[in-house]
């Protein structure tokens, strides 16, 4: 035997693979990640469930564009600072009336509309829908 110095991946020693499945009943591969799953095992969707997966990405991306448009225009707007729920509290009134906090606001607003809007986009349904 040398004294060789050895590098880091030949001083790990070598996993023992197995031949069969797990007892979990997922496809293993020998480096121990889960392969996906076979032909027979995939299931597929219903027309019901398609149309509801339709339906709950829609009314998503309805929900986030109508949020986004609300949290853009608002703060600039009269309705952000003189309203009746502000008229107690002065300190609060400045803080929402300040410009950092209104663009804030705005920008989250953009960032929900991006997000409904990508929803939308990456939608798939799969080889395995009902046709």
């Amino acid at each position: 035997m040398t004294n060789e110095p050895r590098t880091p991946l030949q001083q790990i020693p070598p996993v023992a693979v197995e031949a069969t499945h797990s007892s979990s009943g997922g496809n293993h591969n020998s480096a121990g990640g889960v392969l996906p799953p076979r032909k027979e095992e995939r299931k597929s969707i219903s027309r019901t469930e398609l149309w509801f997966r339709r339906i709950a990405v829609l009314l998503f991306v309805i929900l986030c564009a109508a949020m986004g448009v609300l949290l853009v225009v608002v703060p600039w707007s009269l309705q952000w600072t003189d309203n009746r729920l502000l008229w107690g509290y002065p300190g609060l009134k400045a803080l929402l009336a300040n410009g950092f906090v209104r663009g804030l606001c705005s920008g989250l607003g953009i960032l929900d509309i991006w997000i409904g809007f990508r929803e939308a986009a990456h939608y798939h349904e799969g080889p395995h829908a009902a046709g």
